[in-house]
């Protein structure tokens, strides 16, 4: 991958890969499908952000990977016969970059592997046991599902069909079946959950 580089951090239950945020081609020369996933998001997928929807802003980022963008009710088996790899996109990662897109999607051709975006994890995590507040958890072995999820094409065609619209459970499910690599996303793939969540990822994607 032109320009990229990879740093590996293993010792915890994820093995993290870090991308370089260096400049590097937009659009990988890859065929590939992708999805903006909005489903079970309720009516954020439609707010606006820098005056777009985040799923336009999403599909956006998709074509500008590389990526082509087909609608969420094409059927499961029209994917498969493609041949090619999915790129899931989460509409409430709407600033993802496309050049980090087109990067994982470079990654998960290359090396045969699911591409999965992640934040690390910055607030304090505590455990919980018994309804008291016990430890706290080392936030080194703790990230956070962003965006994207790259389906390889053999990874697509080994599924029985639509993956869950849940990030968590998807993830899960796909490191039970799969070899999956964990990318550290830049800032602005920050996963919204809220209308203030959304201000600030407005604030920190400003020009």
């Amino acid at each position: 991958m032109s320009g990229a580089g990879f740093r590996r951090r293993r010792g915890t239950s994820y093995v993290v890969v870090a991308m370089t945020t260096d400049s590097y081609d937009v659009a990988a020369d890859l065929p590939a499908l992708g999805l903006v996933v909005d489903e079970d998001r309720g009516s954020l997928p439609y707010a606006l952000v820098h005056g777009e929807a985040l799923v336009a802003a999403a599909a956006w980022a998709l074509g500008e990977a590389g990526v082509t963008p087909v609608d969420t009710g094409i059927p499961w088996s029209s994917l498969v016969a493609a041949g090619e790899p999915l790129v899931l996109h989460d509409a409430l990662c709407p600033m993802t970059p496309p050049d980090f897109i087109a990067g994982c999607l470079e990654h998960a051709v290359a090396h045969a592997c699911v591409v999965v975006g992640v934040r690390p994890v910055t607030d304090t995590v505590k455990v919980v046991e018994d309804g008291l507040v016990g430890s706290t958890v080392d936030r080194a072995g703790l990230v956070a599902i962003a965006s994207p999820v790259v389906l390889p094409a053999d990874v697509v065609a080994a599924l029985d069909g639509p993956p869950t619209t849940d990030p968590v459970a998807l993830v899960a499910d796909l490191r039970r079946r799969f070899p999956v690599e964990l990318v550290e996303a830049p800032p602005s793939a920050r996963r919204v959950g809220s209308e203030e969540d959304l201000r600030v990822l407005e604030a920190l994607t400003s020009a």
